[in-house]
Parts: structure tokens; sequence; C-alpha cells
């Protein structure tokens, strides 16, 4: 399946204080929560990813914060200007055996998670969706439960007491995904999260996002992620 596309951009606009919603209409065919598309920034070296957070009948949607010189870039792009990515990349979230789902994305990490979300209304599958921000200039709609200022990891216990998911799916810095990953490991749940990495090749190449393994293997989050298996990796 071809992964360079040619996008054009229909809407790019900030919805929140620096953090903006991108949509791009393009040829390709299908995406699914946890993918990520990887864009070509011009006179930059590298590409920059960012996980889709929507996508319909060939129109992506990401949600991007501005920090460097590539959002800056992306930041600039009008409506009918085309962009040049890589996509869909990485694999997905599962949830075929999932009955009840909790769902956490601490800042820009609920973009993956608002797609997971509207996948599994769509499949009939029972979720909750906490969403953690700094401030409420930066709070994103969408989420069951905003948590401003504070961690979205406060109140858990009491929270999967109340929404009982057998499965905990996270996407954010890694300090949470960490704490997702002890919690569900504590209460007997599986869980699977998004590792955020600076990515340089996208495709697993430049062996730039590895990340260390339980079983003292590596793996690359562009290529082998980025959603692993909370159980598998080693967290430093």
């Amino acid at each position: 399946m071809r992964k360079n596309h040619q996008g054009t951009v229909i809407k790019n606009i900030e919805i929140k204080k620096d953090i903006y919603e991108l949509k791009i209409k393009s040829d390709m065919k299908e995406a699914f929560a946890g993918q990520f598309i990887s864009v070509l920034c011009p006179n930059k070296t590298l590409r920059r990813p960012f996980s889709i957070s929507n996508f319909n009948n060939g129109e992506i949607t990401v949600l991007y914060k501005l920090k460097g010189e590539g959002t800056k870039y992306i930041s600039s792009l009008k409506t009918g200007d085309v962009i040049d990515f890589l996509g869909a990349l990485g694999n997905t979230f599962s949830y075929e055996n999932t009955n009840s789902a909790l769902l956490i994305g601490a800042g820009i990490g609920i973009a993956p998670m608002l797609f997971l979300k509207k996948e599994m209304n769509e499949k009939g599958i029972k979720n909750f969706l906490i969403s953690g921000f700094k401030t409420n200039e930066e709070a994103l709609l969408g989420s069951d439960k905003t948590v401003i200022g504070g961690s979205v990891m406060d109140n858990i216990d009491e929270i999967i007491e109340k929404t009982k998911p057998d499965t905990i799916y996270s996407c954010g810095p890694s300090i949470v995904l960490k704490l997702v990953c002890k919690k569900a490991e504590e209460k007997g749940l599986k869980a699977q999260v998004a590792l955020e990495k600076v990515m340089a090749c996208g495709i697993g190449v430049c062996r730039g996002c590895v990340i260390e393994l339980k079983d003292g293997s590596n793996a690359s989050v562009c290529k082998d992620g980025p959603v692993f298996e909370g159980e598998v990796i080693q967290w430093n």
C-alpha cells in the first residue's frame, strides 16, 4: 500500500492557545486510532509526526501544539495549500476482546484517544475518557472528565472502581504512561499505550526512536509502535 501522499489543506485553525486543528483531504484509503502521519516541512531535514485524531473518507484530522520551526511552518498553511506526507504509519490500538475501556489522554496526547473513543462508540464498546491539561486555555473538548492543572491520575482508583474497565488505553508524556501501566498492573488490568517520541524517518530505518523492552530487546516506536502493550515496556 502506498504510504507517500499529497494532501490539500481544507482547514488549519488555532482552536486553543497554541493548539491547532489541521484537516487534510487526501487519497489515503484508511486510518485507525493509534496511527500517525509524517509531514514534510520545506528546508527541514526531518519530517514531523502527528497522531491522527479522526479520519473520514480520505479526510485526515490532526491536532498539534505549536512548539518549534516545524509546527510553525505547518501553522502557516492556508486552505488550498498542498503538503507532502507519509501515512498512515504505525500500528493501531486493539480492542477486539475489550468490553469496557478507560481512555487517558494527557495534553496533546488526547488526539488518538478521541479517535479511539469514536471507534469504540461506533462498535458499542463502553468507554470513559479522561484528559488532562495544564491550563483552561489549552483544554480541548470531547472528554468525559477533564483535569485542569492536576494529574490525569488524580482519583484514578475511584474512577476505575466506577467505570470497571478491563483495559486502559493512554497517550501522553512518558511519565504519565509509566504511571498508567503501573496502575493497570496493580489492578490486574491490561494496558495499551501510544508512545510520544521524536521520529526522524518515521519508517524504522534510522533507529532514532528506539525503546527498551523487558525481554532485553529494542523496538522502534515509529515502526513497531507507536502502540505497545504496557507490560512489555522497560520503563526507565
